[in-house]
Parts: C-alpha cells; structure tokens; sequence
C-alpha cells in the first residue's frame, strides 16, 4: 500500500473464508468482512443460521458459499480450501473462528472432552492455516486471523483445553507470523472479551460470577458482538500491511486488571 486513503480499509475482490461463520461472532465477522467488500464461505457443521447469514451478507451486495463439514475429520483441511477456490476462484483471508468450551473440576476431568478441544480449537486451527498458507504464498499475499480469549493469557481454572488451546493459538499466531512474512502473509489474532450472547448469558446472570466480570472490567460493562466487526475488517485490510504476530485484545480494558 503505497498511501492512505479510504480504500485502504476495502475487501472489495477479497474472498475469506470463516470457520463457524454462520452463527455467533462467527456471523459477525462474516457480515463484517462482506460489508466491506469481501465475498465469503463460510464452513461449519450444521447448516445452523445459513439462512439468516446468507441474507445479511448477500444484503451487504456480496456473494456467500457454505459448506456443512466437521472441521476436526482427518484430513479435510486441504479439501476445505478447495472448496473454496472451486467456489470463487481464490482465497484472500481466513478466519479461524470456531471453537468449543468443556468445563470440569480438575480431578474429574475426562480425556476424551481434552481430545475434543484441542482438535477443534488447535488442530484444525493448524491444519487449515497451513493449507491456506501455500494457496496464500503462492498469490503473493493473505491475511490469517485467528480468535483467541482472554484464556490466551489467562489461567482459565476447569477449562483446561481450553485454555491450553487459547495459549497455544498465540504462540501459533506468532510463529506463522514470523514464518510467512516474506510471502507477504500477515497472521494476528482478536482475543475477545467478555461479550454478550446467547453463550454467555448464563455466566453474565450468574449472582456471584456476573457480577466480578463486570467489575473487573474497566469500561464497566460487558462487550457487545458488534464490537468486534471493525477489528477483523482492520486486520483483514490493506491498512494492516505491516501488522503481524498481534493478539489483539477486544476486551474493554479487562486484562489491565
């Protein structure tokens, strides 16, 4: 980018592709990127909200594709991507978004829900990064954006995976930043806060709980969906060329604290 304009923060010709993208913050980000120009597929493994994701994004004047597929089966990563050049003929920018949560106390924790955590919020995290990484590296240019948590630098008692996951999704943003810089990749990460959905309004009306995230929070409230849309636009755009190997925390000034 050789100057500053308004069009610095255009997707328009971009493609991204967005894993759980057609519900939650997931759909979020999807609106969030056709608004501004992007086409977007969006894989997840139902075809829960694709209705109501399609019409938002195809409202945005831009084109959607899906695919219903379990993001953790072996060896779907390459495919995944294929489905995505099939579609439109290229891809410009990943969003790994989706994400699970198992909680337990910590002598009764069971390694099969370890297992189930670490593979969706790590191992396919990896796997489709580095097949986006070599159509990316071939064209010249990408941005992978990865979702993190407030578990990326915090302790997360009796979501142990979780955690381990988060952790390890910023240290995986920082590695493949450093590796696919001279491709002219940028790999940064968002690490929400506490937002309110669907998900969180059991923590948010919990008498004891509820009311310590709100004060721990220096803006003084809990975040809002919404919030988050401008930050993977940014990160999505030319404007953050020579932005890589951030987690950029959404979170209301939570971990000041």
């Amino acid at each position: 980018m050789s100057q500053f304009d308004r069009q610095s923060f255009s997707l328009t010709g971009k493609v991204a592709l967005i894993t759980g993208g057609a519900s939650g913050l997931g759909q979020n980000y999807a609106v969030a990127l056709s608004l501004y120009g992007a086409d977007v597929f969006v894989v997840s493994r139902t075809q829960k909200g694709w209705a109501e994701t399609r019409q938002r994004v195809e409202e945005n004047g831009q084109r959607i594709g899906f695919l219903e597929q379990d993001i953790t089966a072996p060896d779907c990563a390459a495919a995944i991507v294929q489905h995505v050049i099939d579609h439109f003929g290229h891809l410009d920018i990943l969003v790994n978004n989706a994400g699970m949560q198992l909680r337990n106390d910590v002598l009764d924790y069971q390694d099969a829900d370890w297992r189930r955590v670490i593979d969706l919020n790590l191992n396919a995290l990896y796997y489709l990064s580095h097949e986006a990484a070599m159509v990316m590296a071939a064209q010249g240019h990408g941005k992978i954006i990865n979702i993190g948590s407030m578990q990326s630098y915090r302790a997360g008692k009796n979501i142990f995976p979780y955690t381990a996951s988060k952790h390890a999704v910023w240290g995986l943003t920082k590695a493949y930043a450093d590796a696919l810089a001279p491709d002219n990749i940028q790999v940064n990460g968002i690490a929400p806060g506490y937002i309110s959905t669907d998900m969180t309004r059991s923590l948010q009306e919990d008498p004891v709980r509820g009311p310590e995230i709100k004060a721990h929070i220096p803006s003084g409230d809990w975040g809002v969906p919404e919030q988050l849309m401008g930050p993977v636009v940014f990160l999505a755009s030319q404007a953050a060329d020579y932005v890589t190997g951030v987690m950029l925390p959404v979170d209301g000034g939570y971990l000041l604290r």
